[in-house]
């Protein structure tokens, strides 16, 4: 298998702006993993395109036939999990392998993979400028942003179980340091 990025950061850090940028790199023969999810689609994405869109009695289906390399339960019915499918097809395509998942994900997909692997994590400027970014997608009611909110409060306290991190304060800046950091592990 080739080797392995895994990005992960709060809803609202902008890691989806940073990879797809990080993607632009051709040299750096990165492919992005797709992941499964229980949740719903948003603006514009398509299933197999942005996220294997799944029932949540399918997805627990597919736990217990063991085809996810590692999974987590978010909230109630609401999962998220890659696929070995995915990691196969990625390495069948001779790329290296770039995961955009949630913070417990990239912690155990590092664990799964050790030094095959560069964990690294997105972090924003402050909570009060990932609440701003959140209302100013406008995809999310208050409710769901208040929630998504306390989770990224919870999550940047696991910031320093990443191998990086990468703070997105100003995106071409913290491009050209992702960028400088994912190709330097891949070389």
């Amino acid at each position: 298998m080739n080797k392995i990025v895994i990005i992960s950061a709060p809803s609202g850090s902008g890691k989806s702006t940073l990879i797809s940028r990080l993607m632009e790199d051709k040299e750096l023969r990165l492919e992005f993993s797709i992941s499964a999810t229980t949740r719903p689609p948003r603006g514009q994405e398509v299933d197999g395109k942005d996220y294997y869109f799944l029932t949540p009695e399918t997805f627990r289906d597919f736990i217990s036939a063991n085809m996810f390399v590692e999974y987590e339960q978010v909230y109630q019915d609401r999962y998220y999990g890659t696929l070995y499918r995915e990691l196969n097809r990625i390495s069948d395509n001779g790329n290296n392998i770039i995961f955009d998942v949630d913070v417990k994900g990239g912690i155990n997909l590092k664990g799964k993979f050790g030094s095959n692997a560069l964990s690294i994590f997105i972090q924003p400027p402050s909570v009060e400028e990932l609440r701003r970014r959140l209302e100013k997608r406008g995809t999310d009611s208050e409710e769901e942003i208040a929630k998504r909110v306390a989770k990224a409060e919870e999550e940047m306290s696991h910031a320093s179980q990443f191998d990086c991190i990468v703070v997105n304060d100003d995106l071409d800046i913290a491009t050209a340091e992702l960028r400088g950091i994912v190709g330097g592990f891949l070389k």
